[in-house]
């Protein structure tokens, strides 16, 4: 939504402090804080940089946004821990050290939900799972837990429900005597723990029906082929939900070997388990990692664009380098490429045609003076199909004495197409 003021009394940022070094301050010692997250945040601003200042606990000043990053500046440091968020820990991948990592005190993740599979897979290659932190600008931290689905308060902080079952907080990071009211609806156990169940402020109307998105999101996720999922209301001559699915590695398993018509028919079958007819999304534009901000989240008006968006023709151009008269890209095939539609529909398949367009369209962005007329083909290969969410490496050269563009694609160690393109100048 819109950017609003929120004012912070210093009083309501030291107890907060005070409250993190009274819960984990004993364990951290003097551990290095290492941080993704921006201090424009405010969980970073309290992480990364009021917490271990108040403590007198080393800290790296500047953010590190990448897994390789934080891989090198831990090397460095007899101990360390790890503020950082879902976007990132959902992004480390198999190429680190992970027994070099698995030093790291704790793990804090914060500024939006933790899929359930990442957590999974950080408790294994860790031996511990993160440590997830609910709270808001508004309120400071909430609560935390460390794997599971329920949510243990902070010392200090009270909790009460309104008549719609939407949290209401009391804290010492709010404003002495003030009663902060939320949207998040909860089931709050016997011993004062809770379980979220969705944001009661996206709750929607469709031909006079009220559909709950957060209901019918976390219902989508509970589906193997889904890691993520966010819906929302499209108006286009009228309104209906387009839903933006982050595939899990089954869900992309699935979409390789069955298509993406049989892949959307099983989600809206399992969903429809949820809701009637009308609730199930007429639009489905699917990614293997939801895109997030530096804040880990993702904007509303970014949701909308993105399902609003055609399905893509392009490549997702993820690195690049040149070296003397050659190019070297790093490729990745979008898995909801409009190209896949049609070839073929039970085995997407990278259309030949397509990767030739590519190599001529990222040459003339890359290569200068390049010659504007195609004039034919020579030496064409194809030898490996080229399917949703491979990462293909390709090679430009152009010839300029003959005027021909050389290409080829890899995908890791086998060669997928080679050819050499005539070009010319115009007729």
């Amino acid at each position: 939504g819109e950017p609003k003021l929120i004012e912070k009394r210093l009083r309501q940022l030291a107890n907060e402090v005070e409250v993190l070094e009274a819960q984990w301050g004993a364990e951290l010692g003097q551990a290095c804080i290492i941080g993704s997250v921006a201090a424009q945040h405010i969980y970073g601003l309290l992480f990364r940089v009021l917490w271990p200042l108040c403590a007198g606990r080393p800290l790296l000043r500047k953010a590190l946004p990448f897994p390789e990053d934080i891989q090198l500046a831990s090397r460095e440091q007899a101990d360390f821990c790890l503020v950082a968020s879902p976007a990132l820990l959902k992004r480390m991948g198999d190429n680190l050290d992970w027994p070099a990592l698995s030093r790291v005190r704790r793990v804090f993740s914060s500024g939006g939900p933790l899929p359930a599979e990442a957590a999974q897979q950080l408790q294994q290659r860790l031996d511990q799972a993160p440590t997830e932190i609910y709270g808001s600008s508004e309120t400071g931290g909430i609560a935390w837990r460390q794997g599971g689905s329920l949510w243990q308060p902070f010392v200090g902080v009270e909790l009460s429900q309104d008549e719609q079952g939407a949290l209401r907080i009391a804290s010492p990071c709010l404003p002495p005597g003030h009663v902060e009211q939320t949207a998040d609806a909860a089931r709050i156990q016997a011993d004062g723990r809770f379980e979220l169940l969705g944001r009661l402020d996206r709750i929607v109307k469709l031909e006079e029906k009220r559909i709950s998105l957060p209901m019918l999101e976390s219902a989508l996720s509970e589906h193997p082929f889904v890691s993520e999922a966010r819906l929302s209301v499209i108006e286009d001559n009228r309104a209906f939900l387009a839903a933006l699915v982050a595939l899990s590695d089954a869900g992309l398993h699935a979409l390789r070997n069955q298509g993406r018509r049989a892949l959307t028919q099983a989600l809206r079958k399992h969903l429809a388990q949820y809701c009637e007819t009308l609730a199930l999304p007429r639009r489905w534009r699917l990614v293997r990692q939801m895109p997030c901000n530096a804040q880990g989240k993702l904007p509303q008006a970014q949701l909308e664009a993105l399902l609003r968006t055609p399905r893509s023709l392009t490549p997702e151009r993820l690195g690049e380098r040149q070296e003397d008269d050659q190019w070297h890209l790093e490729l990745g095939v979008p898995v909801d490429l409009a190209h896949f539609s049609g070839h073929f529909p039970q085995t997407p398949v990278l259309p030949g045609v397509v990767q030739i367009d590519w190599a001529i369209s990222l040459a003339r962005q890359l290569i200068k003076n390049l010659p504007p007329r195609f004039q034919g083909m020579e030496v064409l290969k194809f030898q490996q199909l080229a399917r949703p969410g491979d990462r293909l490496q390709l090679t430009l050269r152009f010839d300029a004495q003959r005027s021909k563009l050389h290409f080829s694609y890899r995908n890791g160690d086998a060669p997928c197409s080679s050819g050499r393109i005539l070009l010319g100048a115009p007729a």
